[in-house]
């Protein structure tokens, strides 16, 4: 009995130890680590400041919430053991608001490569579902973002959105890099996005090459009914800038005149004529879609960086991001970045098209286009001329 004691006292110790040892290892881990593990993290994001929500999951807390509502109420995703859909959600999250590595995700959520990788799909395949939810025609009155301001209204009082291409940098197979190589000399994807004046996409169409013009990319959707562009409604149009033609629906700048407003700085301020007030004016309306750019890349930068994806996968991140911006836009209006990109001054891009790649026969849609864009034009010049008012 005595060995039998003796032999006891010594699995105790041995155990007092282990626990010890296990104890002090969780406080280093939970005291030195700034970065909660697994459902600690989710935890410690969804529970804290409304900014540190913000910076992992890129919206605020109760938007979170209600997103993850929908997708568990109309079945998108269900829970798994261990992995709830809030935490498949910020898994998604996480790597398109910080292009972040399976590895970091991994150590992160304390989940495998493959469990990662699964959720991240998922979720996924589940936001580009509501595309067709949160991708919608506009509306066709006039914007209130023209009917207020005396410099647009009523001149493009028809207008119903801009469009324009957005090149997002690509990952592809050497094969194919010579396609998708722009004229910047970067791989990219050249998107189709039309968006309205209150900063929501309308229209996503990704995975064009890079070496694509824009008025090529807009012919082919057009021509094309499966890729289902809204028709443009009679009488409606958008605006378009100098990489497309100027055709019935699509009203374009002049050509061979100053555009871009950076030309209208300095000494060269007051627009000299007729052509280049609407240039100057078309300009700083079409800025809308430049400002919905920056809002999406800023919340994802994802979209900064080629993602080591299948290029398949690459579209459908471009899809699921602008879906979630438009949630965003129609949950929060106070949304922080998108307040930050409207008080600010967006400078637009150079373009990657200097014109028109695709010359059509003058037909008569074309003349009623030109006449149009004419009428618009010498209006605003007589009004600016006499009346001397904002321009």
């Amino acid at each position: 009995m005595d060995e039998l004691d003796i032999e006891l006292d010594e699995m105790e110790l041995v155990a007092a130890a282990a626990g010890y040892h296990y104890y002090s290892t969780i406080t280093r881990q939970t005291t030195g680590n700034t970065s909660p593990k697994g459902s600690g993290f989710m935890s410690e994001v969804l529970n804290g400041h409304d900014d540190l929500c913000r910076e992992m999951f890129r919206m605020d807390k109760h938007v979170f919430h209600k997103l993850s509502d929908i997708l568990r109420q109309r079945g998108m995703l269900r829970d798994t053991p261990g992995v709830m859909i809030e935490e498949q959600l910020g898994i998604f999250l996480n790597i398109v608001g910080h292009n972040e590595r399976n590895r970091v995700i991994q150590e992160r959520f304390e989940h495998s490569g493959e469990t990662i990788s699964r959720h991240f799909n998922n979720v996924l395949k589940a936001i580009k579902s509501l595309s067709r939810e949160f991708l919608q025609p506009p509306p066709l009155m006039t914007p209130s973002e023209i009917l207020k301001t005396s410099r647009f209204f009523p001149y493009f009082e028809d207008c119903i959105g801009v469009i324009d291409g957005m090149h997002i940098p690509a990952h592809v197979p050497a094969k194919d890099q010579s396609r998708f190589r722009n004229r910047k000399g970067f791989l990219s994807q050249n998107v189709l996005v039309a968006c309205t004046f209150d900063l929501q996409f309308i229209f996503v169409y990704p995975g064009w090459e890079g070496s694509a013009a824009d008025s090529r990319v807009l012919r082919a959707v057009l021509n094309d009914p499966d890729q289902n562009f809204p028709q443009v409604p009679e009488g409606k149009y958008y605006l378009v800038d100098m990489g497309y033609e100027n055709m019935d629906g699509f009203i374009a700048p002049y050509e061979g005149v100053r555009y871009h407003l950076h030309e209208y700085r300095g000494a060269n301020l007051l627009p000299r004529n007729v052509k280049e007030l609407f240039n100057h004016r078309h300009s700083s309306l079409s800025n809308v879609i430049r400002k919905s750019f920056n809002v999406l890349k800023e919340r994802f930068p994802i979209l900064k960086l080629a993602p080591q994806y299948s290029l398949h996968t690459q579209r459908d991140i471009v899809i699921a991001a602008c879906v979630i911006h438009n949630y965003i836009r129609r949950e929060e209006r106070n949304d922080w970045l998108f307040n930050s990109i409207e008080a600010g001054i967006t400078e637009e891009s150079s373009g990657l098209d200097e014109g028109a790649d695709m010359q059509s026969d003058f037909s008569i849609h074309d003349q009623m286009a030109a006449s149009r864009r004419d009428s618009i034009a010498a209006a605003m010049w007589n009004d600016f001329m006499n009346k001397w008012d904002e321009w």
